[in-house]
């Protein structure tokens, strides 16, 4: 009852056990320690005060048996170094301060534990989707630092004041949790009770439901620093402007504020600290912030950028259209798309493109701001891009929309109904313009849709550019009269002023007849309506092909992305204006502004989590990206990436994984952690752990990295891959 040192001699005595290995359980069954004839030697004056719990302590310095968690394990066999009682108010198991608790810094080696052995190789049970769960727990279950505080007396620290906190539950359950997972019995764990507890403060994680296991392991880091936030009352700074200080000064100060209300040992080894720059489009009001981080989470370069297809016509007739596919940024503006449009399709240095967007055969609007949001594009619209003469710039646009009769059963009776069709055509005309004009660059419009019978008659005057037409229409007005003519009577094509969407037809468009563009200072829209003759002397089908600026497919698999984690990081530091959602509060404008934002890393923690975002979620879709990320395993070097330049180096070694399989619809999370006791990696599928080699870590479904800095002193020792 009192586990004095006398009962525990008799103990010994009775089961005649003075030299083999002792298994002492608890009330559960649960075995907390591993006892050899050591503990005979231990001091019979060891003080002792009335109703104290006297707490036995003992280092591991070797386990000789191999595991295999998949069969049946073995008796261990254990060697100790030393072992001594103290005294504590703690209430606990026997374990103490931890079967790894008072290990000397010997057995470290780059911040992992040497002389585990094959504790902590135990499985957990999936309770129903749990997996995601069960894939967050073991990697934090085999962080060296965290491994050792919860194993030692952190009751003490617990936070029952913290209204930001949950009472110290969740932190006494993944104590308990991770206790059990280093206990010598590898019999998989079920971690019922601290779901319970997960689901009581957590309600979102409730049920049986797949959920995000860095959405998980976002919350339990939170909740684990505010149950053991070592401040009581929380001060209050107000954050002072930097007013030209200088960086260094600045982040101290937000540091030092930042610890006076958070000290725990999630914020000791898990944070760390970045500097975030806003500058205001329009005053260039500076604004810079230095903001704690618990992990980073880095956007894959396919997120960062964006596939578009449009497709560009000439305007003069010369060219028959192509759709060109371009990589813009994903939130970026028109200007990024004109000039990626620009270059793929050698644009002159004397013409410009109008970008517009086509919806049920008119145009919907024109991309002509540059600072226009890409973002309200969706995948499946389509867009157009008109090459326009940068001379002709000042002249009104004439936009041609297409319509042909069709034939439709109604009451048993084929009656015809004109129907829209085709990709409006646009050029420029002049202000005083006649039919003659704009039925002649119409015709131009359609050279390159001429079925190649009828090529030899499609140009209406050899030589004529848009130019000639708009300018100087009455050097060839002979010619194109008479052709014209024959043109109207062979196609039976006829010309109506129309509305902006082509439903509603005005004045008739007649030869040599002036037509009036009062009203019509920007743009005149024209109703072209086609006849069968005509439908079979022109390509109608290149006329009306328009594809969407991406194509997704359901069936075909999209050969795979592949990006180096530098490569992710970059895009994560680069400078980018915020989204219309999340516009910035300008102190100098007194308005909200699209500012501009560029994140630098200031200071790294002693455990770096990185999180990539292969999720992605908008309002009509959600998708997994799939890409494979090359990231280091023994030198993630990160010296290039920190703002704060110092000769502190910044080398990383990786020390477990959490994978995610699958698609959004269904998908399975597994970890792979490297055991320092075993100096081997093990894969942890639920219940199930298996050894693995290095070289099968790297995998497309990689989702959150654990990295820890490795000790400079040791870098010589280091296998750099």
């Amino acid at each position: 009852m009192d586990n004095a040192i006398e009962n525990y001699k008799k103990a010994c005595k009775i089961f005649n056990v003075d030299f083999e290995p002792v298994h002492v359980w608890d009330f559960s069954g649960q075995t907390n320690l591993i006892f050899m004839n050591e503990w005979n030697r231990i001091p019979q004056d060891c003080p002792r005060q009335p109703d104290q719990e006297i707490l036995l302590e003992l280092q591991v310095s070797l386990l000789l048996d191999s595991v295999n968690c998949r069969g049946d394990s073995k008796k261990d066999d254990l060697s100790l170094q030393q072992s001594h009682i103290t005294n504590s108010s703690y209430c606990g198991s026997l374990v103490g301060n931890g079967i790894l608790g008072n290990m000397s810094s010997d057995s470290y080696t780059n911040g992992g534990l040497k002389g585990v052995g094959n504790l902590g190789l135990t499985g957990l049970e999936n309770l129903g989707n749990t997996c995601f769960m069960n894939s967050a727990i073991q990697c934090l279950a085999h962080t060296p630092k965290l491994v050792d505080y919860f194993l030692g007396d952190y009751m003490r620290e617990i936070n029952h004041h913290n209204p930001l906190g949950m009472d110290g539950e969740i932190a006494l359950a993944f104590g308990d949790l991770l206790r059990k997972l280093w206990s010598p019995d590898r019999t998989p764990v079920s971690p019922r009770f601290f779901k319970a507890k997960l689901a009581r403060f957590a309600p979102q994680f409730s049920g049986f439901n797949q959920h995000d296991s860095q959405e998980f392991l976002a919350f339990l880091l939170d909740g684990l620093h505010e149950d053991l936030n070592r401040v009581k009352c929380k001060p209050y700074f107000e954050a002072k402007d930097a007013c030209g200080r200088p960086d260094e000064e600045v982040a101290d100060e937000y540091w030092k504020n930042h610890l006076a209300r958070n000290d725990s040992i999630i914020v000791d080894i898990c944070q760390g600290q970045y500097r975030s720059t806003l500058v205001c489009p329009v005053c260039n009001k500076v604004s810079v912030t230095f903001d704690p981080f618990m992990y980073l989470s880095l956007p894959l370069p396919s997120t960062t950028m964006r596939s578009m297809t449009v497709t560009v016509f000439s305007t003069d007739g010369s060219l028959r259209p192509t759709s060109y596919t371009v990589n813009v940024p994903k939130h970026g503006k028109s200007k990024d798309l004109i000039q990626a449009l620009s270059n793929v399709c050698s644009l002159k240095d004397d013409e410009s493109l109008l970008v517009a967007e086509v919806y049920s055969n008119c145009i919907l609007r024109y991309l002509e701001d540059p600072s226009d949001s890409l973002s309200l594009i969706r995948d499946g619209d389509r867009l157009a891009a008109y090459r326009l003469s940068k001379d002709l710039e000042k002249l009104p646009l004439v936009v041609f929309m297409h319509q042909r009769m069709e034939e439709q059963g109604i009451h048993n009776k084929m009656l015809g109904q004109w129907k829209a069709f085709g990709v409006p055509l646009i050029a420029r005309i002049p202000t005083t313009a006649s039919g003659t004009t704009i039925c002649s660059l119409f015709f131009k419009l359609l050279n390159p849709f001429v079925l190649p019978k009828d090529n030899e008659d499609g140009n209406l005057c050899d030589g004529a550019s848009e130019t000639d037409l708009s300018s100087n229409i009455s050097d060839c007005e002979a010619t194109i009269n008479a052709s014209l003519t024959g043109k109207l009577v062979e196609d039976a094509l006829q010309f109506h002023v129309t509305d902006v969407k082509g439903q509603t037809t005005h004045a008739k468009i007649e030869l040599n007849e002036p037509v009036s563009l009062a009203g019509y200072q920007k743009q005149l829209h024209v109703l072209v309506s086609w006849q069968d003759t005509a439908l079979s002397n022109y390509d109608v089908c290149l006329l009306s092909s328009l594809p969407e600026i991406y194509k997704c497919s359901l069936f075909s698999k999209r050969p795979q992305d592949s990006a180096s984690l530098y490569a992710c990081l970059e895009a994560f530091l680069r400078e980018e204006p915020l989204g219309p959602e999340d516009m910035w509060y300008c102190p100098s404008c007194k308005k909200h502004q699209q500012a501009s934002k560029k994140l630098d890393l200031w200071r790294l923690p002693e455990v770096l989590v990185i999180h990539l975002k292969r999720f992605s979620y908008s309002r009509f879709m959600k998708n997994k990206l799939e890409t494979f990320v090359d990231f280091p395993i023994h030198n993630l070097d990160l010296s290039n990436y920190i703002a704060h330049k110092s000769d502190q180096a910044y080398p990383y070694s990786l020390y477990a994984v959490s994978n995610h399989y699958g698609n959004m619809g269904g998908g399975h999370y597994t970890a792979y952690v490297y055991h320092e006791g075993q100096d081997c990696w093990y894969d942890f599928d639920d219940r199930h752990v298996a050894s693995m080699t290095e070289d099968s870590i790297r995998t497309s479904a990689a989702y959150v990295l654990f990295y820890r800095r490795v000790q400079t002193k040791n870098l010589d020792k280091q296998v750099i891959s």
